[in-house]
C-alpha cells in the first residue's frame, strides 16, 4: 500500500485506519479523454476485492456496448471477486441531442431514483454513476438533492461520478476529484473512434 504522507491530519477523533476506510464519493470531469475508463478501472479493483458493482450508466444508449461491460460481467459471474450489476438508463442522449429530451429526462430521473433505493439499501459496495454528471449539469436532476442523498448515505458505500461539467456543488462534496484534460486528441486530426480504444 502507498505511503504517503496527508498534508494535514483532521481532527475529528477517527483513527488512521478508521479514516482510511471510510466511503469515499469519487468525481471524474473535465473535457479529456479517460473519465469512465478510470472508474471502470475502480470496478475492477472492487470486483478483486470480493466487493459487489453496481454499475449505472446514464447516458449510453442500451445498443452501445462497451468493452466493459462485457468484461465486467464475465468477471462477475466468474464466481472468483464480487458480483457486477449493470444498468443503462438512458437512450445515448448526450450525444445526438433530440427537440423532444422529456423521456430522456424521465428516464434519468428513473435512473436516480434506482439508485437511491440501491444506496438505502445498501445493495452495492462500490457504484459506478457513469455520465451522471450531465443530468445533474442541464438541470434534470437536482444537485442538492444528490449531494444530500451522497453525503448522508448508510454503511461504507463508495460512489465514482463521470462526465463533463460537474456541478461546483458536488466538486465540493466530493473527497477526490480528478478533472481529465484533453492535450490531444485524434479526433482533431478527422480521426473517428475505433474498436480497442473507444469501445
Amino acid at each position: 500500500m502507498p505511503q504517503g504522507q496527508p498534508d494535514s491530519v483532521p481532527d475529528d477523533g477517527l483513527t488512521t485506519r478508521q479514516r482510511r476506510n471510510r466511503p469515499l464519493l469519487m468525481v471524474h470531469t473535465g473535457t479529456g479523454k479517460g473519465k469512465s475508463t478510470a472508474a471502470f478501472g475502480t470496478a475492477l479493483r472492487a470486483w478483486n476485492q470480493g466487493w459487489s458493482v453496481g454499475v449505472f450508466q446514464f447516458v449510453k444508449s442500451a445498443k452501445w456496448k462497451v468493452g466493459e461491460e462485457n468484461a465486467l460481467k464475465v468477471l462477475g459471474a466468474s464466481g472468483e471477486g464480487g458480483s457486477v450489476t449493470w444498468h443503462k438508463m438512458g437512450e445515448g442522449w448526450s450525444w445526438v441531442q433530440r427537440d423532444d429530451q422529456s423521456d430522456n429526462e424521465a428516464k434519468a430521473r428513473e435512473g436516480w431514483e434506482q439508485v437511491k433505493r440501491d444506496l438505502a439499501a445498501e445493495t452495492y459496495r462500490l457504484y459506478v454513476l457513469d455520465e451522471f454528471a450531465y443530468p445533474l449539469h442541464w438541470g434534470w436532476i437536482d444537485t442538492d438533492e444528490v449531494v444530500e442523498v451522497l453525503r448522508s448515505r448508510p454503511g461504507t458505500q463508495h460512489v465514482v461520478i463521470t462526465g463533463r461539467n460537474a456541478p461546483a456543488a458536488l466538486l465540493e462534496a466530493a473527497d477526490l476529484v480528478t478533472e481529465m484534460t484533453k492535450v490531444k486528441h485524434p479526433m482533431d486530426a478527422g480521426q473517428k473512434g475505433q474498436r480497442g480504444i473507444e469501445w
